[in-house]
């Protein structure tokens, strides 16, 4: 990076930082540290929400997503509109009629104190792994930019965050967000806007669409019925975006405490509602537009010369390995395959704008046939780069957009573009270590620790849980290489393995008024979490084909089916634990 791009990145996220400790004064108790005093207006708890769910994961994989698999991602978030209602409907009153501090407390209402635990301890469990792999994706950026080591990055990244978390607690994460995702949202139009400005004279946005969609990144809907029947294995269809997608932002926006911390915040039920709602109307074209850019991205790199590997670091170790030679004479093949496909590409946006369907048909046949033998080389190259003799990482998809600002865009830009990837990471995990550390605070610490505390010594001891969990994350992210595809996708098949269970136990406490039995409901949830593990290790082992969303409608149903049969055969003969 330039000067001008370090200067532009240090001020802004220094003024971030700045901004963030001004807005934190709070009353020193939990209510303040936790909740903001429950003072915001709705369109601040919206701003909060749509932060807390936009990390730097986001930002820098969903790109590189949709460059590589197309534009069937948003099809996970066509259920979330749905759950935003439900939820305002049907959770939210709940939360604000009892006060809680964490959504967890009102199962111990319900039902008894240890449904409350497990039920916490799930979330504390999922959301601490997810949060690993938010702090992953700012180390990428600086151990890609600065050639660090990605461990040492990490412990940098996390300790930086650790700071920033413990100095305001959720009131400065509310406010931080707001002017993050204003600067958020700016830089990432700047960057569509340069990349549409970066094309041939003679190709505009729309041409660009449909180059894309010739070569399959334009796949916006993909129902998953075919004549075969239900395609279960697909994991982004609109059937599985619907169902698996409308029950994993229930669980997540229902009882995910990360979530649920950010409309507790709202000085009414009504405020509360407005966030929710304009969020389920917002996300989806938001997401949209991000994954567009990665769109845009794939089009430019056919008129541009292409990496053959996007990641630096892993190409400089197979350089470095006895298949030098073996990524060399690729490398040579795939440039002379990206020359073709430069004098293909601009052939066929003159046949298609001329009007000539036969010249523009037999040049897009020629395109798709030039994107396989690529794809093809960049497969084999990833699959080298993963093998003993090399022994790296064979995933780029995270670093594809982060590559392209890097060798493409402006100087100043560039810098602008890397804090917003800090910003989203920061207003994320922040949130997210601010809920993990209530909920270690509300639902185990004041529950099973005898000793009464006075509110100035429960505010600095949610301090330090917020230090605790920071090192976790840390330690998570050390170990967070190797899961699903991207990140985008790794945190999403992590919520799915525990969100439809949790999930479960709302339903039941919410919708199945008559059912009292804590035990029966205890013991379902520990049931349904085991089926959706057993479930997904035979999906890894190949036994049958499922995608990750439906793990959710699962964990949902086995909790419910179990209860039920608990409820009626055992009723209350099952021991206490």
């Amino acid at each position: 990076m330039s000067s001008l791009d370090w200067i532009v990145l240090v001020v802004t996220l220094l003024g971030i930082i700045a901004y963030g400790l001004y807005k934190s004064r709070t009353s020193r108790n939990l209510e303040g540290y936790f909740l903001s005093n429950r003072s915001l207006p709705w369109g601040l708890v919206l701003l909060s929400i749509m932060g807390t769910q936009a990390s730097a994961i986001t930002f820098l994989s969903a790109p590189g997503q949709a460059y590589t698999e197309g534009m069937g991602f948003v099809q996970y978030y066509f259920g979330l509109p749905l759950a935003m209602i439900v939820i305002s409907l049907f959770f939210v009153p709940v939360y604000r009629k009892l006060k809680v501090y964490t959504a967890y407390e009102f199962l111990e209402t319900r039902f008894d104190g240890k449904t409350r635990t497990l039920t916490s301890f799930l979330f504390l469990l999922s959301r601490g792994l997810s949060t690993g792999l938010s702090v992953l994706a700012p180390s990428i950026i600086l151990s890609s930019l600065l050639g660090w080591n990605i461990y040492w990055t990490n412990i940098f990244m996390g300790g930086l965050l650790i700071i920033y978390t413990m100095s305001g607690g959720a009131k400065a994460v509310a406010y931080t967000q707001q002017l993050q995702l204003i600067i958020i949202f700016t830089g990432m139009f700047l960057a569509g806007y340069m990349l549409v400005r970066m094309l041939p004279d003679n190709v505009g946005f729309i041409d660009s669409l449909k180059v894309g969609g010739k070569l399959g990144r334009l796949n916006v809907i993909d129902t998953g019925i075919s004549k075969e029947g239900i395609d279960w294995s697909g994991k982004y269809n609109l059937l599985s975006g619907i169902v698996g997608g409308f029950f994993l932002a229930l669980s997540y926006f229902g009882t995910d405490q990360s979530q649920v911390g950010r409309y507790l915040t709202a000085k009414s039920l009504r405020e509360s509602r407005m966030g929710l709602i304009m969020n389920g109307f917002v996300k989806v074209p938001m997401q949209f537009l991000i994954l567009l850019i990665g769109v845009l991205v794939f089009t430019f790199y056919q008129f541009n010369k292409a990496p053959l590997f996007y990641n630096d670091v892993q190409v400089k170790k197979i350089l470095n390995s006895p298949l030098r030679d073996s990524f060399l004479l690729a490398e040579k093949d795939y440039n002379l395959l990206a020359e073709k496909k430069q004098s293909t590409v601009a052939g066929y946006i003159s046949a298609a704008d001329a009007g000539d369907k036969e010249v523009s048909g037999l040049m897009a046949d020629s395109l798709q046939a030039l994107q396989a033998q690529s794809d093809s080389i960049r497969k084999q190259v990833k699959t080298w780069i993963g093998s003993k003799a090399v022994g790296g990482d064979s995933k780029d998809t995270d670093y594809i957009f982060l590559r392209f600002v890097v060798d493409y865009l402006p100087a100043g830009l560039v810098g602008l573009l890397i804090a917003i990837i800090f910003l989203a990471s920061w207003g994320s995990i922040a949130a997210a270590i601010n809920s993990l550390a209530s909920c270690s605070m509300v639902d185990f610490h004041k529950r099973f620790t005898k000793k009464d505390e006075c509110a100035e010594a429960e505010y600095r001891l949610s301090k330090w849980y917020t230090v605790g969990w920071g090192i976790f994350s840390i330690v998570v992210a050390m170990f967070a290489y190797n899961i699903g595809n991207s990140l985008i996708e790794a945190v999403n098949i992590l919520g799915s393995l525990f969100y439809g269970v949790i999930l479960g136990v709302f339903v039941i406490a919410l919708f199945f008024k008559k059912i009292t039995n804590g035990h029966a409901v205890f013991w379902a949830a520990v049931l349904a979490e085991l089926v959706v593990i057993a479930v997904y290790l035979l999906v890894q082992f190949n036994v049958f084909a499922l995608g990750f969303l439906w793990l959710n409608p699962v964990g949902v149903i086995g909790v419910v089916f179990f209860t039920l049969l608990l409820n009626t055969v055992l009723k209350k003969n099952i021991p206490a634990v």
